[in-house]
């Protein structure tokens, strides 16, 4: 790459679960390593030999030794981890946009797995599963009782191997097996549409290593259907993150070329770069840029950008980089704030440490670690307000989290009351037995904010949120 990175290999930056940051790294060879301190590693080497000796039962030696390093290591903030052979091909699987399964996007309703979309050409659309159709159990597991994550793990598994699901379909009312064959599942990160004449949608769910093609496959059909174009909408809402090369990709195809989308700080002489919209800033392997050939209109069209609390990370680079640079409104509510960069070494050939090296910056130098972007228009997720959005949590609400560097946090009391009117809320809606009202589905016709975004590129009236605040404003350093 011509920016001359001293680091081989590809960065990625995210959160899932709106908590979990990743960026990988090939590993970097040292000239030198920093002075041991003997006397706390001596102490270390005798608790492990008390504990090896004395315990009251055998203990696993290499058990101990992974949890020291687990527990070493998740003390310094919350993104940086241990990866053992399980979590690290569970990361890779993340990044990539790969997995092996059934291939189904789901939910929880009731207790049970909901199918909210089967992933078109995936073995679970070729057996005619449906959108609604409700998983009881996983070959002879029930679902009820099981957490989202563990009615995961149990559909995905080795290439060619089978799993029976148990369906209830509530239409037809009636429950039915259905045995499927697992295979490598490719996930669409990008989707969109025309949401009526000369105005597109394009949502980015996630940026993975496909994210960028899929983008730019997407905006070229957008044209072909309206070559037109008046307004266009970039959604975000619930990013994630990824990769950190596809957010610098998907900011400069909005960007004039050359212009800075982010930049990096840290300790480490390669974590202080600068990422300009560009092709050497963005392509993860020699070839054509991904970006070349798109309609020149996208460079110009009207752009909204809406971000939420769960728009985090490399989706946080992304709305930073258009709103500094003044290249479109970022509408909805203030994002996660995670402003953290993070690096996987491999220690070995199944095994990683993913550790915080670096905060990123947004092309004025605002740090946005645990604060996040605030929109230029505050909107609401419904006509009837925020609902329980103040109870999800964010980067500042994590123990142990990096600050920002750029002056001390000072807690809003409006924040307070807000999260505590939202869990009293939540309890009265409990206690009439009545369900947890839901945002309306990204996109639909009933997507309060999109249709914000709609009458902002109209140039009518929007709903701004009179309600929302601005949360953990920071204090200007004393000189």
């Amino acid at each position: 790459m011509s920016h001359k990175l001293k680091i081989a290999g590809w960065i990625s930056v995210g959160a899932i679960a709106g908590a979990l940051t990743t960026v990988s790294l090939q590993t970097v060879a040292r000239g030198s390593l920093a002075p041991l301190p003997l006397e706390e590693l001596q102490q270390l080497a005798a608790v492990f030999s008390m504990v090896k000796t004395d315990y009251v039962e055998p203990v696993d030696e290499k058990k101990l030794i992974t949890d020291a390093i687990s527990g070493m290591v998740s003390s310094l903030d919350p993104h940086s981890q241990y990866f053992d052979k399980k979590s690290f091909k569970e990361f890779r699987e993340g990044t990539s946009g790969r997995f092996v399964g059934v291939g189904i996007e789901i939910s929880q309703e009731d207790g049970l797995v909901k199918v909210v979309s089967p992933i078109e050409g995936s073995p679970a659309f070729r057996a005619g599963l449906k959108t609604g159709d409700l998983i009881t159990k996983i070959d002879d597991t029930a679902v009820k009782g099981l957490s989202l994550s563990d009615a995961v793990k149990r559909m995905r598994g080795e290439p060619n191997t089978k799993v029976q699901l148990t369906i209830y379909r509530k239409d037809e009312n009636r429950s039915f097996p259905v045995t499927i064959t697992r295979e490598e599942i490719k996930t669409q990160s990008v989707k969109g549409k025309m949401i009526e004449p000369g105005y597109g949608w394009i949502r980015v769910s996630q940026f993975q290593e496909r994210t960028v093609d899929d983008f730019a496959a997407k905006v070229r059909e957008l044209y072909k259907a309206d070559p037109n174009m008046k307004g266009m909408v970039l959604d975000l809402r619930n990013d994630p993150g990824g990769l950190l090369d596809a957010a610098v990709a998907i900011s400069a195809a909005f960007l004039p070329e050359n212009v800075t989308v982010v930049s990096t700080n840290g300790q480490l002489p390669e974590s202080k770069f600068t990422y300009k919209a560009a092709p050497e800033f963005y392509q993860r392997r020699a070839g054509a840029d991904p970006l070349r050939g798109l309609p020149a209109g996208l460079k110009t069209v009207p752009l909204i950008v809406l971000v939420n609390e769960g728009s985090a990370s490399a989706s946080e680079i992304v709305s930073g980089a258009l709103q500094d640079q003044h290249r479109g409104i970022i509408m909805g509510s203030q994002t996660f704030g995670k402003g953290s960069v993070q690096t996987v070494r491999p220690l070995g050939p199944d095994t990683g440490l993913k550790l915080t090296t670096a905060r990123y910056y947004t092309p004025s130098g605002r740090s946005i670690q645990a604060k996040g972007i605030v929109p230029d228009v505050m909107v609401d997720e419904t006509a009837d307000g925020n609902l329980f959005a103040a109870l999800r949590t964010r980067e500042a609400d994590l123990e142990h989290h990096l600050t920002s560097g750029q002056g001390a946090e000072v807690k809003d009391p409006a924040r307070d009351k807000a999260r505590e009117d939202a869990r009293k809320l939540a309890e009265e809606e409990a206690k009439k037995g009545d369900k947890a009202k839901m945002p309306p589905e990204f996109g639909s016709d009933k997507d309060f904010q999109l249709a914000q975004a709609l009458n902002q590129l109209k140039g009518r009236p929007v709903a701004v949120s009179k309600t929302q605040v601005v949360e953990n404003k920071q204090e200007k350093k004393e000189n």
